[in-house]
């Protein structure tokens, strides 16, 4: 029997990387959650393996990162075989150079993300509830009323709001009667972790074997000499009940040609692939996150990123709403600024499956020979790679059309919506090294001033702050120096001239001004975002 409060103004459900990090979001920004999970308890057994540089940027403001970097391994580079024979080979080492603190991609497996976030919600003293299962749900106009289930027990419990982070097979987006379009891949993919003696396998690189009849993945684990391995299933093994590894084993020396030496097997499954999206991502008090708002194929690594991204999205909001900070109405952008994100998404990683799946002669020909030499020339272009790696650490991503903007700045560059860029600072005053995004690190919004500002109305702007936000926003202010000169080119900020920048809690450019007004501000923040 599991203790359980009759009210809660957040009930998570789902203990998978999307919910846990919406719980860790919602407790960083002063706000404790329920969060239960069907399941017994966390398990080493998780698809998701590469954590991009977006989410490494979110880890790093929680003082996460460090613990990622220490049990993760970075991926220096893929290569790319047809009948086992190199076609192309790509470094990554050093890709996002000047993107991002974390210029890479780092693999660090879902299991490991859950246990960090899992140990993150138990120093906070909040609890997962495992074995747990709702049952039903029903909305009002104030509150949720939902009945839980733990081994024989039955609860009652009502909410403020309901988070649904339940996977691909979500009870909340049933309950809620939402929509799930989409289609089921046609072919079966199987899974293996695997200790590997081969000497020929690059213990670094990812490697990606084509063949005419279908594909092996081999992505190095942190662990030493372990990799996991992803493919297909021949057709003609599927229908034959339960697969072990040494029925797709011959199938995966075929398409290597390679014989893999095997000295331990972690674990292996077989599955099926779906790309599907929700038809809305909230539903009055209740909202998707994750798995349970949109999935798609594993290509390029954006799965749980995605879900994790959701959450950040969605948690800071949601804490000013119910620490009674911001009008219920920012919710709204919840939806309008994450279903345009996950539909690029599942149309991008849709179109490059389908290429890596198809079994046209013209397509093969494609594979085989025209893209490596694409790929190689591509790679030979520093802004190619740039692009390329922008789209993939999903450092990308931006927010331009949404209604929480105000552009009132003539840049041309960086906008409103955008992502804050990631630009090295020199402190004049201490003497060190730091950087735009440390200056970010704490909860709540952040206005960062730049150019010369007499320090007395410095003095009004902290008052102000203080005065009318109490320990909503933070605040910095840069002047003009030579060791400092890059970030006023990179905002387009000229000598003589001031710029007023206002950064969203979760690192998005909210309010861009060529004028450090504070009237102008206070209509940001009242009018747009809903400061009560």
């Amino acid at each position: 029997m599991i203790s359980l409060p009759q009210h809660t103004s957040v009930l998570i459900v789902g203990a998978g990387p999307s919910g846990l990090m919406m719980a860790a979001q919602l407790l960083r920004n002063g706000v404790q959650p329920i969060i239960i999970d069907v399941k017994q308890g966390p398990t080493n057994q998780s698809k998701a393996l590469v954590v991009q540089a977006r989410s490494l940027e979110i880890y790093r403001q929680m003082g996460l990162v460090n613990e990622v970097l220490k049990a993760g391994t970075q991926v220096a580079g893929a290569s790319f075989y047809q009948d086992g024979k190199p076609r192309a080979s790509l470094s990554l080492t050093g890709i996002g150079d000047g993107q991002t603190a974390y210029p890479y991609l780092e693999l660090f497996q879902q299991s490991k993300n859950e246990r960090l976030l899992l140990d993150y919600l138990t120093k906070a003293c909040c609890p997962v509830y495992w074995d747990t299962t709702i049952i039903s749900l029903q909305q009002h106009t104030n509150q949720v009323l939902v009945t839980l289930k733990n081994g024989e027990n039955e609860y009652k419990l009502t909410c403020d709001w309901v988070i649904g982070a339940d996977g691909a097979r979500s009870t909340i987006r049933k309950q809620l009667g939402i929509s799930f379009n989409g289609e089921t891949y046609q072919h079966n993919f199987y899974l293996a972790d695997v200790k590997l003696d081969n000497k020929n396998l690059e213990k670094s690189y990812v490697q990606l074997f084509f063949a005419k009849d279908g594909f092996a993945g081999f992505f190095p684990m942190p662990e030493e000499g372990y990799f996991r391995i992803v493919g297909n299933i021949q057709p003609q093994m599927e229908g034959k009940g339960e697969l072990l590894l040494e029925n797709v084993l011959p199938y995966i020396n075929n398409i290597t040609s390679r014989t893999l030496q095997v000295s331990n097997l972690n674990w292996f499954t077989t599955y099926r692939l779906h790309h599907r999206m929700a038809g809305a991502f909230r539903e009055q008090r209740c909202f998707l996150i994750g798995d349970a708002a949109h999935i798609h194929s594993p290509v390029g690594g954006q799965g749980m990123n995605t879900g994790l991204q959701d959450a950040y999205n969605l948690a800071w909001k949601l804490a000013g709403v119910i620490n009674k900070q911001i009008k219920p109405d920012i919710l709204n952008s919840y939806a309008i600024e994450r279903m345009p994100v996950a539909k690029e998404l599942l149309k991008t990683t849709d179109r490059a499956f389908s290429i890596i799946m198809s079994g046209n002669w013209f397509v093969n020909l494609f594979k085989s020979w025209l893209l490596p030499k694409l790929l190689n020339r591509a790679w030979r272009s520093e802004r190619s790679k740039a692009v390329f790696f922008e789209r993939i650490s999903q450092t990308g991503i931006n927010y331009r059309d949404s209604k929480l903007n105000l552009q009132l700045s003539r840049d041309t560059k960086i906008k409103a919506g955008d992502r804050l860029p990631y630009l090295k600072i020199f402190d004049e005053k201490r003497k060190t090294e730091t950087d735009i995004h440390a200056w970010c690190s704490k909860p709540g919004f952040t206005l960062i001033t730049l150019g010369e500002i007499k320090e007395d109305y410095l003095f009004t702007l902290a008052k102000w702050i203080t005065q009318d936000y109490k320990g909503s926003i933070n605040f910095f202010h840069l002047p003009p120096s030579n060791t400092n000169w890059h970030v006023f080119e990179a905002f387009e900020v000229k000598p003589g001239m001031r710029k007023a920048l206002l950064i969203r809690p979760d690192m998005h450019i909210g309010y861009m001004n060529d004028l450090v007004d504070i009237e102008m501000m206070n209509n940001y923040l009242h009018n747009v975002v809903g400061f009560i």
